[in-house]
């Protein structure tokens, strides 16, 4: 008997309500945006390193914070310009960036270092030392217990 099973995808289907509610069109605007790219893994079970690249950003749009047990990465950019010769007076564009990441149990946020250069933004949270296992012996008696009084 073969079965065919098809796997549910929902962000297939949000889309395919979207268009059943709004049409074809809604989503055209937001085709063109793009997210940056960023990267999380781990080396050697030592550390956990997030690169993202950034490159329309400064170092001091940047901001990277570490709120309970996540790291948040935002990027923020406003630039304005003034031109009275064209057909406008000020033209203002913006861009920013969100990024939230769950951090492992074993993260040690007291040495987490970031660095930025050349519009990659790259954060290095280390892990704690686990402890050393500890070796139980056995004995020949099965231990005490303690006994109702």
């Amino acid at each position: 008997m073969s079965r065919n099973l098809a796997r549910f995808d929902p962000f297939l289907e949000l889309s395919n309500l979207q268009k059943q509610l709004f049409g074809d069109g809604w989503t055209t605007p937001f085709r063109g945006a793009r997210l940056p790219a960023m990267d999380v893994w781990t080396e050697d079970d030592s550390k956990l390193t997030v690169e993202a690249h950034l490159p329309d950003f400064e170092r001091s749009d940047i901001s990277i914070d570490l709120d309970g047990d996540a790291l948040v990465i935002q990027a923020e950019r406003h630039e304005k310009e003034e031109d009275r010769k064209k057909r406008y007076v000020v033209r203002e564009t913006s861009s920013s960036v969100y990024r939230r990441i769950a951090l492992p149990e074993e993260a040690d946020t007291e040495h987490i270092a970031a660095a930025f250069e050349q519009g990659v933004l790259t954060v290095t949270v280390p892990f704690k030392s686990l402890p050393a296992p500890k070796r139980i012996e056995i004995g020949a008696t099965p231990p005490a217990t303690a006994t109702a009084a």
